[in-house]
């Protein structure tokens, strides 16, 4: 993009649409471009009731786009030359907003938010479009220009721009409250994560790890994915849960078919606890409905059973194709499918149940102390602060030996064993880890 260019002009999108409580969205709008943009000193910024301006003082301009562009909350951008809203220095900064060696197409667009100003929009665009023709060889087309030059003229500066940047849409995030993100190695919990934070949620995350039954890898791929979603919001505190011993009793006490459903049930009780130690208002999960065995109504229905807190599932009524795509969009999809095995896939049943039925549930957990694990879970849960660009340090996984050497118990070995022998699972199966 141009040098001259000295300004960012930043457009409000769904803010435009509030109404007393406005002022509270341009406020937190302001805090996430000033923290996004923190990498950058040199800035200032100024923010008005219908745009944000962005001084360049010299920083460079593609890097500051780059950044502000994944802001959510903002419509679109543009760079921008500023000048007095003077008829002359409006004319002089348009002619200079074109690479007058490279002719082509244009097109002028002005509009005065200063209706005091003496020269009206249509005399503004027949002024500019005069200059350049005389000065340059471009041509005008009002239908399909190669560029167009955009004049903003307000009361105490004119602005100049000629591309239009789209913004990520949505709303601030930190304006809409806290949730607790239920993240897996999967597909569909990433884009979820994103889709929260685009209608203004600000988002923990909570895995479950089962070493040694899941490897290193597992922990630092979910870890990658926390780090490919932080840019959308400054950093994301990423929870760790030990779920080794609790998801061994399950498979000890409870029928096989049942076990991924209990597994649910036991994954939200514990990000509801771990939320309201957090003050996080919802839980949000990547299920979508009917895209595998415990993500039927029925299943839902259970599983939503064990909390009263709110929980969100943004890729409830999208299937498969349409995440996928969000998720490439994203750029987390690439992570997605490393055939690292979390402790849905671990441990995935050959028949899970599809429609389960809460008293059957219910009798299940009534045969061990759940509760004891579930709060051992959270008050043992590791916090990591994930931030852009964060690299894990590469720790190897565990030999075979080891894990067999780790069940708890003659009973556990055995299933342990059964599993390790059995077939690799088809890729219908393995979509179950695209649950959260």
């Amino acid at each position: 993009m141009d040098c001259r260019y000295d300004h960012i002009l930043i457009r409000y999108g769904e803010l435009s649409l509030k109404g007393k409580n406005r002022g509270n969205f341009i406020k937190t709008l302001y805090e996430d471009v000033r923290n996004a943009l923190a990498a950058f000193p040199a800035l200032s910024f100024r923010k008005e009731h219908d745009r944000m301006y962005i001084y360049l003082n010299g920083e460079e301009a593609d890097a500051v786009c780059a950044v502000v562009s994944r802001v959510f909350g903002i419509s679109s951008l543009s760079l921008a030359i500023k000048v007095r809203p003077d008829m002359e220095e409006i004319r002089q900064a348009v002619l200079a907003s074109i690479d007058a060696e490279h002719p082509g197409t244009f097109k002028i667009a002005a509009r005065r938010s200063d209706k005091l100003f003496p020269v009206i929009s249509d005399q503004i665009n027949r002024i500019c479009a005069g200059e350049i023709l005389r000065n340059t060889d471009w041509k005008v087309d009002v239908k399909h220009p190669d560029v167009k030059i955009i004049v903003e003229v307000h009361r105490d500066a004119a602005y100049i721009m000629t591309k239009r940047i789209p913004g990520a849409g949505g709303l601030p995030v930190g304006a809409s409250g806290r949730a607790m993100v239920l993240l897996s190695g999967g597909i569909d919990s990433p884009v979820a994560s994103w889709m929260v934070m685009k209608r203004g949620i600000r988002i923990e995350a909570v895995h479950f790890a089962a070493p040694p039954y899941t490897s290193q890898a597992a922990r630092d791929k979910v870890m990658k994915l926390a780090s490919l979603l932080a840019p959308w919001q400054g950093e994301i505190l990423l929870h760790v849960v030990p779920f080794t011993e609790l998801q061994l009793a399950i498979y000890q006490h409870c029928d096989e078919s049942y076990a991924i459903t209990i597994m649910r049930r036991m994954m939200v009780r514990i990000a509801a606890g771990l939320a309201q130690k957090r003050h996080c208002q919802a839980i949000a999960t990547g299920e979508s409905v009917g895209q595998v065995a415990s993500q039927t109504l029925e299943s839902l229905v259970c599983i939503n059973e064990v909390t009263t807190t709110p929980v969100l599932r943004p890729c409830a009524c999208m299937d498969k194709l349409e995440i996928i795509r969000i998720a490439e969009q994203i750029g987390t999809y690439d992570t997605s499918i490393l055939p690292f095995e979390d402790c849905c896939t671990i441990f995935t049943p050959k028949a899970p149940v599809t429609k389960p039925r809460l008293d059957k549930c219910e009798r299940f957990e009534s045969r061990w102390d759940w509760q004891s694990q579930v709060t051992a879970c959270i008050e043992q849960a590791e916090k990591v602060r994930i931030r852009p660009g964060y690299t894990p340090d590469a720790v190897p996984a565990a030999p075979a030996a080891c894990i067999l050497e780790a069940a708890a118990s003659e009973a556990q070995l055995a299933e342990a064993n059964r599993r390790a022998c059995e077939p690799q699972q088809t890729e219908a199966e393995i979509t179950e880890a695209d649950l959260f």
